[in-house]
């Protein structure tokens, strides 16, 4: 890389970060966090609580794929996440205006809908509602174009 110009070293990460990222069901970007946040007192879920959400949200998920050989999102391919991961029209147009705008892949649609359809399960919905592909999109937020530069 060291023989690039500046400038013009987002173009080769992108083409070989690009797919790596694409197959990385999450990006969150962590920033540190001051002190004063740290110290403040806030309500905050137990374990437990965590625990129960998964718990019920992996029982939705092992009855919802009991006839493919699967137990939960994690283990669908691409081709069975459209019929077991259902879209509201809302959460539809939310979806193709972020693939649009941002210039998503399809494997990229793919692993929002899949991580989308896990919000969907911790929320106990059977659909992927407006704010869970949100919130799956926002999971993403390292797949935007240009992302190196």
């Amino acid at each position: 890389m060291a023989f690039v110009r500046r400038g013009h070293v987002h173009k080769y990460l992108n083409r070989i970060a690009g797919p790596l990222y694409d197959r990385i069901d999450i990006h969150v970007e962590v920033t540190p966090v001051r002190f004063d946040e740290l110290n403040a007192r806030r309500k905050e879920e137990n374990s437990a609580m965590v625990r129960d959400w998964v718990v019920k949200a992996r029982l939705l998920q092992m009855e919802r794929y009991r006839n493919n050989g699967v137990h939960c999102n994690a283990q669908i391919s691409a081709r069975m996440i459209r019929p077991h991961c259902a879209l509201t029209a809302s959460g539809e147009q939310l979806l193709r205006t972020a693939l649009e705008r941002h210039s998503l892949s399809a494997r990229s649609y793919d692993r929002i809908l899949n991580v989308a359809c896990t919000v969907a399960d911790l929320d106990v919905s059977d659909s992927n509602a407006p704010q869970h592909i949100d919130e799956a999109i926002q999971l993403r937020n390292l797949d935007r174009v240009n992302w190196a530069e």
